[in-house]
């Protein structure tokens, strides 16, 4: 195992000892044990080999015992009989917004709740209401936590779907008999979240067989569903189902715009093949035989922009393939040229060890150089808060001196101080006018109190967009996908704001977030907003987290021109200046 999945263990390990009630103080030392893991950056192998590992603070020889057995041989004994002792429907409890393990240990020890139907039943028969520190609110937001439960249960978030695929495909790739591979699905369009995933590939008949026998063998398959002769599918080891379709050379275009979807944009193209007398399916252009007039035949399609050609559109990448208004783009051949990766210079929202981050500033800073930036944007948090080791003042105002010197040693390379300032309940800002100002750029978030009305928590953003030193609005609706919705807001009205004040808003890069949605990401553009692309990093390695925010622009139409990262240090400055 690796740190991370490690340090995933540890974590649930601590999660399982409260469940059980044992000394709190234990219980913590597996949570600090996790955090200690994941964000260590010696080489766990050479600690081990060495028998180091003890050395590493926070890892006493139980721990260790444990750790070793978990990185050499995929399991431990000890995590086994925890996590065995505990029934796994009050684990699937933990899943729960706002329903912590306190809670949980009282609903399975007082009602002998053991899972998420027998908890959903407790709440519609309000069983809860006799337990002391459960009322008719709790319940009710139980239910709804369990209903976002349900919609979510069979979603993935797109990292762990990419990883899962890119080890599939890989593999596949590596035959020779493989002419042509790709990922298919929503996880082609880049979904936030994905459903499963679908994968395609081109091959003579006769090897066929090799491809399903090396797929189905994959180290990474727990179990198979189907073995076909053309479509097998399988669960991986990751929970994720997954499907090989293999087809002929001469279909793969069509099947793979076909699987790639999404279904509405298969309806249009469908539609629009009829206009000129064909029909479109999976696997090729044919003339309906029913219609009286002559039909000029289709032509050969050698790849999906064949297909689009044949239809008289410019191609339309996969990404943009959601009905919201591509076809009608790509007949008036306006399919914007979307960014790319590459198009970036730098970021905006990432943290450092003066706050919540796990890295330096100058770690940050060197790799920011190794991804080929030219500047790097410092917001650590403010000082509400305090359990993210927020800022005072006096704080923020030596990090402000420390980014400045560091600036006057370095060529070529710009770090810009700024902060991720709470968005205080009646929108004003945690720092006053005086520290703000010191800031090159302010990015404001809202870190609490999310239980207000949609009125309210608009009108308590538009109060902090209109503060003359907010920059950038962070996070715009606080939601965690597959984990927590955001708070009510109305986007249209923020975005309206935030164009009418020359105001940015970040896509947060976070997988977890992606965040603002593409749907409004689209709007945000037609309103001239800018778009900060922004990995919210809290180590180096989150840095590469843009990747996501990426596809995220490019499904909201993005251009490179829209996005505020994407200009140099001296038109960021002037920006930052001006706004």
């Amino acid at each position: 195992m690796d740190k991370k999945e490690i340090a995933a263990i540890l974590d649930e390990m601590g999660t399982l000892l409260e469940l059980k009630g044992e000394n709190p103080f234990r219980s913590r030392a597996y949570h600090n044990a996790a955090q200690v893991i994941g964000t260590l950056n010696d080489d766990l192998d050479k600690l081990i080999t060495e028998k180091k590992l003890t050395s590493v603070k926070g890892i006493g020889s139980g721990l260790s015992e444990i750790i070793i057995d978990l990185y050499t041989k995929k399991k431990s004994k000890h995590y086994e009989e925890l996590h065995a002792s505990i029934p796994q429907g009050v684990l699937e409890m933990l899943r729960i917004q706002g329903l912590g393990s306190k809670k949980v240990k009282v609903l399975f020890e007082k009602l002998n709740i053991r899972s998420l139907s027998e908890l959903k039943t407790a709440c519609n028969e309000h069983r809860l209401l006799k337990v002391e520190g459960f009322g008719e609110k709790t319940e009710a937001n139980i239910l709804k936590g369990l209903e976002h439960l349900e919609h979510s249960s069979d979603k993935y978030l797109y990292p762990k779907a990419k990883e899962a695929a890119d080890r599939i495909v890989s593999s596949l790739k590596n035959l020779k008999q493989v002419k042509q591979c790709e990922v298919a699905g929503s996880f082609r369009r880049r979904k936030e979240v994905i459903g499963d995933i679908d994968i395609l590939i081109s091959a003579a008949e006769k090897d066929r067989k090799t491809i399903f026998k090396t797929f189905l063998s994959h180290p990474d398959v727990a179990n198979t569903i189907a073995a076909g002769e053309t479509k097998s599918s399988v669960i991986l080891k990751s929970g994720i189902h997954c499907d090989l379709r293999v087809v002929e050379e001469k279909e793969f275009p069509f099947a793979l715009n076909y699987f790639t979807g999404s279904k509405e944009h298969n309806v249009e193209m469908r539609s629009l093949a009829r206009t000129f007398g064909w029909s479109l399916n999976e696997y090729s252009f044919s003339i309906i035989t029913d219609t009286k007039t002559k039909i000029q035949k289709p032509p050969v399609c050698k790849s999906e922009a064949d297909i689009y050609g044949a239809l008289g559109l410019e191609f339309v990448p996969p990404e943009l393939r959601e009905n919201t208004g591509e076809i009608d783009a790509a007949k008036k051949k306006k399919i914007p040229k979307l960014i790319e990766e590459k198009d970036l210079r730098g970021t905006f929202h990432c943290h450092t060890t003066n706050s919540d981050g796990v890295n330096s500033l100058e770690e940050m800073v060197s790799a920011a150089k190794q991804l080929g930036w030219e500047y790097l944007g410092i917001a650590d948090h403010s000082q509400a808060a305090a359990y993210a080791g927020g800022l005072k003042p006096d704080r923020a105002r030596a990090q402000i001196k420390a980014i400045a010197k560091l600036n006057e040693q370095m060529e070529g390379f710009r770090i810009f101080a700024g902060t991720e300032c709470d968005i205080l309940p009646d929108g004003s800002m945690d720092y006053d006018d005086s520290m703000l100002s010191q800031f090159d750029y302010v990015v404001a978030s809202i870190h609490s109190k999310f239980k207000m009305t949609e009125a309210e928590a608009t009108q308590r953003i538009i109060k902090a967009l209109k503060n003359k030193y907010v920059t950038i609005l962070g996070h715009p609706t606080g939601r965690l996908l597959l984990e927590r919705e955001g708070y009510p807001v109305n986007l249209n009205e923020i975005i309206s704001v935030a164009g009418d004040l020359g105001k940015c808003i970040e896509i947060n890069a976070h997988p977890l977030r992606l965040d603002l949605d593409w749907r409004y990401v689209k709007y945000a553009k037609e309103k001239g907003v800018i778009i900060a692309i922004n990995p919210d990093a809290h180590r180096i390695e989150g840095l590469r987290d843009v990747q996501y925010g990426v596809g995220i622009a490019r499904k909201g139409w993005l251009e490179a021109k829209d996005v505020l990262n994407t200009n140099s240090t001296e038109a960021v400055d002037k920006y930052f200046k001006e706004v």
